[in-house]
């Protein structure tokens, strides 16, 4: 590489420019060695940056687009980007579909002194095409986070049966959408699926919904009417919130699950439906089962297949991901133009714990956009509560770290505990949390995966904190 190529690159934050970018890049030289590569890159391929350096591409992109070194130097040589579809062999020797776009990288006069590759991971696409899932069914959902993965692997699975399903996961993770995904990859899908809140309407008129009533049942009931279940005939019905479902219904699902059959309310004859049942809720199900409050049984009965969603906050870079994801669909729906977050928009956004998950976060981009009246959201666009120092010091202190205790189950400790010794709180939480990873990094003795391991992060969450305090 020639000098002035190399004080070029030398004089940009080019990691910063990278670790902004949800999917895997890296710019090569002209002699299309790695000059730099992103953390979502070293997810991807399996391989760090600091092996990967200086190291010819296609020893770290072993990609099967055809032939790639003539593809990328005509990228140099025309100044025209491309965009293909291939695969690259990771590490560990899987192979995954990569969707590859390849642009020419310019100096200051405009010449190209290397190229930036942009690599996204298509695999989950490709997944679910493959297994039967539309896109119509899956296009909201969204997650390059290992545990998302994990539960898309599963998906196709709960999709090609027809047994009970049970979604757990806190408010705001996307159950909603899960199980109507579910529903359109089943065999089911060209029949209804009717969903329900167990929690939203009181006991009598609950009943009335589920299994429909008869004519003269009760006052106001001057005729027939099918309940929910009887319309979702053949296809599924979703109870949401079945941990608010009454004991006096649990005792009817029950029957519907075990027998197929129900009695509408004021009637004598059993009528028959074949539905599929999908449960949902963000309550601990086993909890309310010791303390008397949802029957055994049902529990097993829903407990067929499971299926958890993880909180936002432990799903290591998707945050960014989703983002942008709500940015490009609100710039769309209002007609707008913003292209990017400010610096320090992105920092309030990524640090942000999240307790309202997806939902939160979607209505947070969707404020943002409305309010921002240029091309960029900045740090003023966001909700008063995201921006308020008191309030990032009060929500990094409250919020809680799951641990696992000694006889396997899950207690929460407040993060702030372990930063007790750390720095004085006097210096704000910035600090707190800087001497936070600098005592974790201490006892592993400079173990990354094991300091985020006790501070209750992912590696990506504490490697963008490193960065952030300047600790790398």
């Amino acid at each position: 590489m020639r000098s002035t190529e190399t004080a070029f690159f030398d004089k940009i934050k080019i990691i910063e420019i990278l670790n902004g970018i949800p999917h895997g890049a890296v710019i090569l030289d002209r002699d299309l060695c790695i000059v730099e590569m992103n953390s979502s890159l070293e997810l991807l391929t399996g391989f760090a940056v600091s092996e990967a350096k200086r190291v010819r591409a296609d020893f770290i992109l072993r990609c099967n687009i055809g032939k790639s070194e003539k593809l990328f130097r005509k990228v140099l040589e025309t100044g025209e980007s491309l965009s293909v579809e291939g695969n690259i062999i990771t590490q560990d020797h899987k192979n995954k579909p990569i969707h590859f776009t390849v642009s020419p990288f310019r100096n200051d006069d405009g010449n190209s002194v290397g190229l930036f590759v942009f690599l996204e991971d298509i695999s989950i696409s490709h997944s679910f095409d493959q297994r039967g899932f539309s896109s119509d069914g899956v296009k909201d959902i969204l997650g390059h986070s290992s545990k998302m993965l994990e539960m898309f692997e599963l998906l196709p699975v709960l999709a090609h049966t027809d047994a009970s399903v049970l979604i757990t996961g806190e408010t705001g993770t996307g159950k909603d959408l899960i199980a109507e995904a579910i529903h359109k990859a089943s065999k089911r899908s060209r029949y209804p699926f009717i969903k329900i809140n167990c929690g939203a309407l009181p006991e009598a008129l609950l009943e009335s919904e589920l299994f429909g009533h008869v004519r003269g049942a009760f006052t106001g009931a001057v005729k027939d009417k099918p309940g929910l279940f009887r319309l979702a005939q053949d296809g599924t019905i979703f109870l949401t919130e079945i941990g608010d479902l009454p004991l006096s219904l649990q005792v009817k699902l029950l029957s519907v699950l075990d027998d197929r059959e129900f009695f509408p309310v004021g009637g004598v004859k059993k009528e028959k439906v074949n539905v599929r049942i999908i449960a949902a809720t963000h309550r601990a199900l086993r909890e309310l089962v010791k303390r008397g409050e949802f029957r055994e049984d049902l529990f097993y009965r829903l407990n067929v297949l499971r299926l958890h969603l993880p909180a936002l906050r432990e799903r290591d870079g998707d945050i960014r991901l989703l983002l942008d994801y709500f940015l490009r669909k609100f710039n769309t729906s209002l007609n707008k133009s913003i292209k990017e977050y400010s610096g320090k928009a992105t920092e309030i956004l990524t640090s942000y714990h999240y307790p309202g998950n997806v939902r939160e976060l979607r209505n947070i981009v969707e404020y943002a956009v409305h309010i921002c009246r240029g091309k960029s959201v900045k740090k003023e666009c966001l909700p008063d509560y995201l921006v308020s120092p008191l309030m990032d010091m009060e929500v990094n202190e409250e919020q809680d770290v799951k641990q696992i205790d000694t006889e396997g189950g899950v207690q929460s400790k407040p993060v702030a505990d372990k930063a007790e010794h750390a720095v004085p709180i006097d210096g704000g939480w910035r600090d707190v949390e800087k001497g936070m990873i600098i005592d974790a990094l201490k006892k592993t003795g400079g173990n990354r995966s094991k300091a985020a391991l006790i501070l209750g992060w992912g590696r990506t969450t504490l490697w963008r904190k490193l960065n952030r305090y300047s600790l790398n």
